[in-house]
């Protein structure tokens, strides 16, 4: 996949550049328009996939990321990983219509420094961006209210059904199998080997105490529509 640069030589009066990784065209056209808009920032470059991600953060070295979960090769907690192994120090926001609840702590864990919401993004998307190259984390008051009450401790125990329990790997398992997708149709979106997707799915029904691969379906198909 090919992703669109812009040249940085006529706006050396920006000092914060950024790559938008996304895998709609319409959501970067309008992260970009926002972006532009502001004197002090601009869009070095777009990428719709993990792999052109990768190679274009080599090509233009942003200072910052603002990068979608769902990409359209490869996992945007994955190439969160990928970048902070090269660089720990790389400002990475990720904005996403995945639930944040679910989602935030994870793209925290991955070496990300905020999270924002799609449907808020058009409000706080630049604050967000300021407060991470400020040096701080962004996340919506009900979440920081949520991790703060974790780590207090609430003492409710955990739930028979906790998707916490998964990793990473596993809970985008999870979400393509209640999206209806195939073992290979997942090994293939995920590129990983049909065996490994069913390695997966068995840590998957072990771990949230299914019986079978009905059971599993079900559970996840329920989740989907929940989340929707």
């Amino acid at each position: 996949m090919m992703g669109t640069t812009t040249s940085r030589g006529s706006a050396s009066q920006r000092t914060i550049q950024l790559m938008i990784v996304d895998d709609h065209p319409v959501v970067r056209q309008g992260l970009r328009t926002m972006v532009d808009a502001e004197h002090d920032l601009q869009v070095c470059g777009e990428a719709e996939g993990m792999s052109d991600a990768m190679q274009m953060y080599f090509d233009q070295k942003p200072q910052m990321l603002v990068v979608d979960l769902s990409l359209e090769n490869g996992s945007g907690l994955e190439l969160i990983k990928e970048l902070i192994a090269i660089d720990e120090n790389l400002k990475i926001l990720v904005c996403s219509m995945h639930d944040e609840e679910l989602f935030a702590e994870r793209a925290l864990h991955a070496g990300a420094k905020g999270y924002i919401n799609k449907q808020e993004a058009t409000e706080q998307l630049i604050t967000a961006i300021r407060q991470i190259v400020a040096g701080r984390v962004f996340l919506s008051q009900r979440m920081t209210e949520r991790m703060i009450t974790q780590q207090v401790g609430s003492g409710n125990g955990t739930p028979e059904f906790s998707i916490d329990a998964l990793s990473d790997r596993e809970l985008e398992v999870f979400e393509q199998i209640g999206h209806g997708i195939t073992t290979r149709q997942i090994a293939e979106k995920l590129h990983l080997s049909p065996k490994t997707v069913e390695t997966y799915r068995e840590n998957i029904k072990h771990k949230l105490n299914l019986s079978n691969a009905t059971e599993l379906t079900q559970h996840a198909v329920r989740w989907v529509l929940e989340t929707a």
